[in-house]
């Protein structure tokens, strides 16, 4: 213990001593996505008129740079908590035009996870935060009940299924951690009850969570942006945010103005690679989604009738929903990574890529295999090794500090832990401020060329993997082996 100890405190001293010498950060500003790769979700919800952009020089209590789910459910948190504060929140294009708004529109809790959130913090704060989640969902039901929040949230639950013997019993460490709780989060599935829920056999054995289901995310980002504001958040739209400077105050700086605050917070999901030392912790994959013309009369016929978010437990997870207009909106995770932080047009539309996902469309549906194709578009996401965030301080005076790491998992679990960020910005001793969440001494990745072309070794392993599975055929020897290198490679 005393060996591990002053490990943790080595490298924590290594992280400050490179903090130290720095005075500023610049980041990479993210690429507007022409309108034909903007996910269906956007433009099914328009955002209408552009929030004005910076003008000039301010000051803030607290400058959130980010207009995403993080960065609006923690400016909320923020003016909950403390409604004297001044919350600003610079977007560099419009709210929820990155990943809050490209995502597959999943809610489940974090009871999947009980066994990485206890790795990364305790058993004690694993209960907290699974349940934390399961309360956000109640949170978005009752903004959704009262009017403040319309974000097409339907609760009818998350399916979590298995669709060759490889993928049976990817739950079953989930469903004993949460019984042992004494929380009856999963209910066992077979193949007549899948099949009755989602109108496709190609899953045949899983468990539900009762309490999850789907929601519209372009409606939430739009909501969510305009709940802000009613709060008193002020929000600058197409206002990129170019430097963070440290200082007695740290300020960040934009093409039109600057903002001087005593609290920065960085939530720009995948864009947050620009920063060296946030880059060394965390590795942006992309998800491929794709959404299918109006078909409510085939899915009725289906037996397909409900909101149910769906996934299936291969390495590259499926997941789907039904949307209230009755498309298919069918996502998949691509596995492929960015070389260093050069993210660019690649986050909007991987050409390509639409062929692999319409495929495996058919495979669940065929009897669908003649519907036509609406939507096609790209998510990234930010992952980090533990695929559990991380929350932390960039600088010795703690006043920049970051959120990174949703993994892809995230519509609960953000306005859970906004609660957690909040009072890590804000400095307060409370309930939530002690979470093993931040500061966490996670592995650092390698570097570049390294790690980018041991990520595609390990892309094109897992590709095989599932190739074979799915026909419940055992990988090769070699491509188990490569995968014991993958991050997270007990993830479903």
């Amino acid at each position: 213990m005393a060996s591990t100890d002053t490990t943790t405190r080595t490298s924590s001293s290594r992280r400050r001593s490179r903090r130290s010498h720095r005075t500023e950060w610049h980041l990479r500003r993210p690429v507007d996505a022409p309108a034909a790769d903007r996910s269906f979700w956007l433009q099914d919800a328009p955002a209408g008129p552009a929030l004005p952009s910076l003008a000039g020089d301010t000051t803030a209590d607290v400058v959130i740079v980010g207009g995403g789910l993080t960065g609006l459910w923690t400016a909320l948190r923020i003016r909950e908590a403390a409604p004297e504060k001044r919350v600003v929140v610079l977007e560099a294009l419009t709210c929820g035009s990155g990943a809050s708004g490209r995502n597959g529109g999943q809610v489940h809790s974090w009871y999947e996870s009980l066994d990485r959130l206890t790795h990364v913090t305790d058993a004690a704060e694993a209960e907290r935060l699974a349940r934390a989640t399961s309360e956000a969902i109640d949170e978005l039901h009752d903004l959704q009940s009262s009017g403040e929040l319309d974000m097409g949230l339907r609760l009818d639950g998350w399916l979590w299924t298995a669709s060759s013997r490889a993928q049976e019993g990817a739950w079953d460490d989930a469903v004993r951690a949460s019984s042992a709780l004494g929380v009856d989060a999963y209910t066992p599935q077979d193949a007549d009850t899948i099949a009755r829920s989602t109108g496709s056999t190609a899953s045949y054995v899983g468990v539900r969570e009762t309490h999850a289901g789907s929601l519209h995310p372009g409606k939430l980002m739009r909501g969510l942006r305009a709940l802000a504001e009613r709060r008193g958040v002020v929000i600058h739209e197409h206002t990129p945010v170019d430097t963070i400077r440290i200082g007695p105050r740290p300020s960040v700086v934009t093409p039109t103005g600057t903002v001087t605050a005593d609290a920065v917070l960085v939530a720009t999901n995948v864009w947050a690679s620009s920063i060296p030392e946030l880059r060394r912790r965390m590795f942006i994959v992309d998800s491929e989604v794709i959404a299918t013309e109006p078909i409510p009369e085939r899915l009725d016929a289906l037996g397909w009738t409900g909101g149910e978010a769906i996934c299936d437990a291969q390495q590259q997870v499926l997941y789907y929903q039904r949307t209230a207009d009755g498309r298919i909106v069918f996502g998949r995770g691509s596995g492929r990574t960015i070389f260093a932080d050069r993210v660019g047009a690649s986050l909007n539309r991987r050409s390509g890529e639409r062929t692999d996902t319409v495929a495996e469309l058919h495979r669940v549906f065929p009897e669908l295999s003649d519907v036509r194709i609406d939507y096609d578009w790209t998510g990234g996401i930010d992952c980090v090794p533990e695929h559990v965030p991380i929350f932390g301080a960039l600088d010795d005076q703690r006043s920049v500090f970051y959120a990174v790491g949703w993994n892809g998992t995230a519509l609960a679990q953000i306005p859970a832990c906004s609660r957690i960020i909040a009072s890590m910005v804000l400095k307060r001793d409370d309930e939530w401020s002690g979470s093993k969440l931040i500061d966490q001494t996670s592995p650092t990745l390698p570097p570049e060329p390294i790690r980018f072309i041991g990520a595609n070794i390990v892309r094109a392993a897992v590709v095989r993997k599932n190739r074979a599975e799915i026909r419940n055929r055992r990988p090769g020897l070699l491509t188990r082996l490569i995968l014991r290198l993958m991050p997270g490679s007990s993830e479903h």
